[in-house]
């Protein structure tokens, strides 16, 4: 059986990394990197990995392409915490829509969607004046996701970290906020890659005591 093509947008991003070279270590998955310039090819090519260079801010049409023969995207960019809100609205909202619908364009079906840990309208209302416009772009990313009839995941990591993995983690929803390794939010997207279970579903991860591939068993 050939292996799942995944591509990766935002690959460049911290957990889009630890994802990269953890799908390089996988007998069942392979990865595709888009990066936005040609400088950031190295870290992925000496993994192994194909990359492909698109600007998420560009056209459906360049991201289709980038999308085509693969059986899965992952969409793990993000503006980063200190960009204004111009640039969440342009990659975590426009960038990630785009990538929905260039999927359907490059007859992709299995999506996975990297969000906030609560979008919910609730959660708009509690965030702070700066990180609202970020739940907020991320809510509506969400809505556009789950109205369509892909075979989507959406993840919703709790507070990131760059302490190293323990893959121990806990799953579900309406969990307290709490800690994640980026490291341990790239694992549970290679186990959601390699369980049908997680199409149509969406949970809260966070760090816990339950090895990735259990918890994601009991979503």
């Amino acid at each position: 059986m050939d292996n799942l093509k995944v591509l990766i947008v935002g690959a460049n991003g911290q957990i889009g990394k630890h994802l990269v070279s953890f799908i390089q270590d996988s007998d069942r998955l392979e990865a595709r990197a888009m990066i936005r310039n040609q400088e950031q090819a190295s870290f992925f090519e000496n993994l192994g990995a194909e990359t492909v260079v698109v600007d998420l801010e560009g056209d459906i049409e360049s991201i289709a392409k980038a999308a085509e023969g693969v059986d899965a995207i992952v969409f793990t960019a993000g503006s980063g915490p200190h960009t204004g809100k111009d640039k969440t609205i342009m990659v975590d909202l426009d960038g990630a829509v785009k990538t929905i619908e260039a999927a359907k364009v490059a007859g992709v079906k299995r999506f996975i969607m990297i969000s906030s840990f609560d979008t919910r309208r609730e959660a708009i209302l509690a965030a702070s004046p700066s990180f609202a416009p970020y739940v907020v772009a991320k809510y509506y990313a969400d809505e556009w996701l789950r109205g369509t009839d892909l075979d989507y995941t959406i993840i919703h990591p709790g507070a990131l970290t760059n302490d190293e993995g323990t893959n121990l983690i806990q799953a579900g929803f309406d969990l307290e906020i709490g800690e994640i390794p980026r490291e341990d939010v790239a694992s549970v997207i290679v186990a959601s890659l390699e369980n049908d279970i997680t199409i149509g579903k969406e949970f809260q991860v966070l760090g816990g005591t339950k090895a990735v591939n259990d918890a994601i068993q009991s979503i």
